[in-house]
């Protein structure tokens, strides 16, 4: 069994992601420039969690914060004997419990992590700090999803941009292709101020959907590709979902009743992920459209406007310098 080396450390940067994106449930994700950085360092005898930022004092800082669950996880699958002791240290920008991929993002953080350290265990020569470190990217994207339960927000936390994945031959594993988004395509995201758990969003889910609804929400899908790619003018009917909107509705009701406002108003408006936030679609000026309509429904108090830009690239992880001060 391999072994890892004390006193190495790395710092991991992971972006947000929005999922489902309308009719590619469970399949299309889109990273979004918002990150998490972590740093884990294998020192001393014992486990250590220090979380800022969001999150802080509501995570777990012990064995179940997923980042830890991630590691020892990736650790197994690679034969890699784990550390008596390390430290984690997150500060974390992505908001927790609204549909931003915050879960995938800790897991993604574990997974390259624990790649990253068994690397530079292999190895004779110590690194500079601040190299980068290569990893197995289509590896990352397997475990992450496998842990995740669906590849939509893993693949794009790893690979960056926007992501189509599909469950592969083998068990276990995953593809994923990357789309060229169109250049005037720009998303929004309306977070409101209550969080809401992805298992809770899930458990609402029918197992079956009637057969016409399921040739709806493929001819979408398909055109959800071309939309995002080459014909943006085309997003608003691309992004009509009826598979898991709908049968979530109970589960935020505020949340749908803003994008039925906000489609009923020309924006291509979807719930992230699985939810509450909301993304909108559409070109950069399309914000001011967004913003009216969010304020006319009355409650532009609770939603928070983020424009983060679209993360191009995915994971970074990188020899880690001095501890964080």
């Amino acid at each position: 069994m391999a072994h890892l080396t004390s006193g190495v450390g790395v710092r991991v940067r992971v972006p947000a992601s929005s999922a489902n994106i309308g009719p590619g449930f469970d399949s299309v994700g889109l990273a979004l420039a918002l990150h998490d950085e972590s740093e884990i360092r294998l020192e001393g005898d014992r486990i250590r969690v220090e979380v800022e930022g969001e999150g802080a004092g509501v995570l777990p800082e012990d064995h179940e914060h997923l980042i830890l669950r991630a590691l020892s996880g990736t650790w197994s699958h690679l034969g890699v004997r784990p550390p008596a002791g390390l430290t984690v240290r997150s500060r974390n920008r992505i908001p927790q419990g609204r549909g931003l991929g915050s879960s995938a993002a800790a897991i993604v953080t574990g997974v390259v992590a624990a790649q990253a350290l068994a690397v530079l265990g292999a190895e004779e020569q110590d690194r500079a700090p601040g190299e980068e470190v290569e990893v197995d990217r289509n590896l990352a994207r397997d475990l992450a999803s496998e842990m995740e339960g669906h590849p939509d927000n893993a693949s794009a936390s790893v690979l960056g941009g926007m992501t189509l994945s599909w469950a592969a031959e083998e068990a276990g594993s995953w593809c994923t292709t990357r789309l060229a988004v169109h250049r005037s395509v720009e998303a929004t995201v309306l977070v409101p101020s209550a969080a809401l758990a992805t298992s809770t969003a899930r458990a609402v889910l029918p197992e079956l959907v009637p057969h016409v609804d399921a040739a709806r929400n493929a001819a979408r899908a398909a055109l959800l590709v071309e939309a995002v790619t080459r014909r943006p003018e085309l997003l608003l009917p691309a992004t009509r979902d009826w598979l898991h909107q709908e049968a979530r509705r109970t589960a935020f009701p505020a949340s749908m009743a803003l994008v039925d406002r906000l489609r009923a108003g020309g924006c291509a408006a979807v719930i992230s992920g699985a939810g509450p936030s909301v993304l909108v679609l559409g070109p950069p000026e399309q914000t001011t459209l967004v913003r009216r309509l969010v304020e006319d429904a009355g409650g532009s108090g609770d939603w928070a406007v983020l424009q983060p830009g679209l993360a191009a690239s995915g994971v970074a992880v990188r020899v880690s310098g001095p501890p964080f001060a």
